[in-house]
């Protein structure tokens, strides 16, 4: 893809993504906590499995003090069978405890203090700070790394190398909504094996990287 390609992209991603479901994470935006607690929950984690998890869990508690007031052993079966789920819990009673003894109390809005909250790497970091504060981030997942790639926008072999190289070639007013976009797109149409090219409208602007079968 060239460079100027990008915005004819973004514009025609625009007009197909509002036909589909907006991923589960997308949900829970403007509100930092939920989003940050959704997005660790969808980690290795179908969408739908995410979402029925989270209505429960957030339906005992929205925020820190209320999540950490729950029993470990009640946010487990609240959002069991998303994968790890003895894991999610204890990460998510140690993200309330650090939020609440480390940043007063508040979803720290930067990605630099979100990695040291457990459980959360760079996807969740770069979401939370987008979704939750609409503050500019790149938010990497399997989906944005692929079709990215798949479009020979960027070549890159892993999602934090792709973060990196999109920071530096995505210009900034698409950073916030690249990842929704993408993840609708990469799970409705430019799915991983044998994308739907017939019917995607991006076709001019794709190199079809790594694509040996289609419909």
């Amino acid at each position: 893809m060239k460079d100027v390609d990008i915005h004819a992209a973004i514009r025609l991603l625009k007009k197909e993504v509002p036909r589909w479901k907006t991923p589960i994470v997308g949900l829970y935006s403007r509100d930092p906590f939920l989003v940050l607690v959704s997005c660790v929950l969808s980690l290795r984690t179908k969408d739908a499995t995410t979402e029925e998890a989270s209505k429960r869990l957030f339906a005992l508690a929205k925020t820190p003090q209320a999540m950490l007031a729950l029993p470990r052993r009640g946010i487990e079966k609240a959002i069991y069978p998303v994968s790890f789920y003895r894991n999610k819990a204890e990460h998510i009673h140690a993200i309330c405890a650090d939020i609440l003894g480390r940043f007063g109390g508040k979803v720290p809005d930067t990605i630099e203090d979100l990695l040291t909250l457990k459980g959360v790497g760079r996807k969740t970091a770069n979401l939370t700070v987008t979704l939750g504060f609409r503050k500019p981030g790149i938010c990497v997942d399997t989906h944005v790394h692929r079709i990215s790639n798949r479009w020979g926008y960027i070549k890159t072999k892993t999602p934090e190398e792709s973060e990196m190289a999109l920071r530096a070639k995505l210009p900034k007013q698409y950073w916030i909504i690249y990842n929704d976009l993408l993840v609708a797109y990469g799970q409705n149409l430019c799915v991983p094996v044998s994308p739907w090219c017939s019917r995607c409208r991006l076709t001019p602007y794709c190199a079809k990287k790594g694509v040996t079968t289609s419909r």
